[in-house]
């Protein structure tokens, strides 16, 4: 066969596994696809760490060590392209197009993820703003927004020693393709996922709004006490 990508050519030695009536070894896969026997190695050792292949100890039945064979594993190739871009264009695409509803729509699923995303404190203590304030921060930073608070008071106010942001700029959208598309729902969508955090963390802060592009690559949330 024509010389190819190591992609295309691990696709062809799990083609000729899986064509194959049985377990192959190296120097049968390797003589199937016209290619040294090295190559053919790498490529299995490389689609066994995919969980694509599967290796087997296979005894001979007369004088000699036992070999390794591969055989493919049942079910879908994990090791393909995937293409989530495409599925979230698909949905959104779709709440668009139910009208006035689909931001409330949005802001529902946001702030549900968000209590999926929260942790709640072990015991019924509220955490101290400051303290929330971190939280969400760290979690913003796990899901890709570069988040950079802002101090608004400092003191020893309730919340003890230390500073208490107003402002979080999330200097990375992990969804800007999106946003730039469909930011009437991205954003809002946004916006209730760190409100519905904060809730699950019973956080005396909340976010009051979330401004998009206030420049080119920052967006920012906006944090103030919860009315009592």
């Amino acid at each position: 066969m024509a010389g190819t990508g190591p992609r295309s050519r691990r696709r062809e030695v799990l083609d000729v596994l899986r064509a194959a009536s049985g377990p192959l070894g190296v120097a049968e896969t390797a003589e199937r696809l016209g290619v040294h026997p090295n190559t053919v190695r790498f490529h299995l050792e490389a689609l066994v760490d995919e969980g694509a292949v599967e290796p087997r100890v296979q005894e001979r039945s007369g004088p000699g060590r036992p070999r390794t064979v591969y055989t493919p594993r049942p079910g879908m190739d994990r090791g393909g392209i995937r293409n989530y871009r495409l599925l979230a264009q698909m949905l959104l695409g779709r709440l668009a197009a139910t009208g006035s509803d689909a931001r409330s729509a949005a802001m529902e699923a946001g702030r549900a993820w968000g209590r999926s995303l929260g942790e709640a404190p072990p015991s019924q203590r509220q955490p101290a703003a400051g303290e929330s304030a971190a939280r969400l921060v760290g979690l913003l930073d796990e899901l890709g927004f570069a988040p950079e608070p802002e101090s608004g008071s400092e003191g020893e106010g309730r919340d003890g020693p230390g500073a208490v942001p107003s402002r979080i700029r999330l200097r990375h959208c992990p969804f800007l393709e999106l946003a730039e598309e469909h930011g009437q729902l991205v954003c809002p969508l946004h916006l209730a996922l760190m409100q519905g955090a904060l809730t699950e963390m019973r956080a005396p802060l909340t976010v009051t709004d979330l401004e998009p592009f206030v420049e080119p690559d920052v967006c920012v949330a906006h944090l103030a006490p919860v009315p009592q």
